[in-house]
């Protein structure tokens, strides 16, 4: 098997995946916010593929997406592009740029950032198209609730990525789709970060569940 036939079967497993985790994990957070691990999956293949791959993945899975499992139609799949590739793609070039730990929380940092301001602004835009409400509506909602969730979804998935990215890598390796020497941080992951990231999981949990109202 070629390099590019291997890029091109983790790709599709990577977006087969990305889908499965959307179609079967959306969890409702806030009125019409819900949160799914999909972009977990999609920055894990900007990790290893560059931006253009974590761009490509989003496409695909929001475009199945949309025929799917979705009822927000083309506005939905915008939006969708948008959300993930504005942390995937940030993310996912930061590191390609430098390819050690804290390159990698830097860029996940970053994208944090761009989708929390990114979606803050084309909700404002598009938001009040696809719920049939006044804008006014949809600003007086921008801090309260689309603020909040964009960080903690941000949160949450720069926490998994940073628990799950090594072990995915070299599961990939070993079935021989990625070469060693792609996707490596720059040393061994120490237990250290692996519990700042077991802590910051477990305390965006917890404040998911309060924003529900559930503690």
């Amino acid at each position: 098997m070629n390099e590019r036939t291997k890029k091109l079967t983790t790709l599709t497993m990577l977006c087969a995946l990305a889908y499965l985790v959307m179609f079967v994990t959306r969890i409702p957070i806030v009125l019409f916010l819900k949160y799914e691990p999909k972009d977990v999956i999609i920055t894990m293949g900007g990790f290893i593929f560059g931006p253009l791959s974590a761009f490509v993945i989003s496409l695909a899975v929001s475009i199945f997406e949309m025929l799917t499992a979705s009822d927000t139609g083309v506005i939905g799949l915008v939006m969708n592009v948008l959300a993930t590739c504005s942390y995937a793609c940030v993310a996912s070039w930061i590191y390609k740029k430098k390819r050690t730990l804290s390159g990698a929380v830097t860029g996940l940092v970053l994208g944090s950032i761009a989708l929390t301001g990114i979606m803050i602004l084309w909700n404002y835009l598009l938001t009040p198209l696809y719920m049939g409400v006044p804008r006014q509506a949809v600003v007086e909602l921008l801090i309260p609730a689309i603020l909040p969730f964009n960080l903690l979804k941000a949160g949450l998935n720069s926490a998994l990525i940073m628990l799950l990215y090594k072990p995915v890598i070299g599961a990939l390796r070993k079935m021989n789709l990625v070469p060693a020497s792609s996707g490596e941080a720059g040393g061994r992951k120490n237990l250290g970060v692996i519990l700042v990231s077991g802590v910051a999981l477990a305390t965006l949990v917890m404040l998911a569940m309060v924003f529900k109202g559930i503690l």
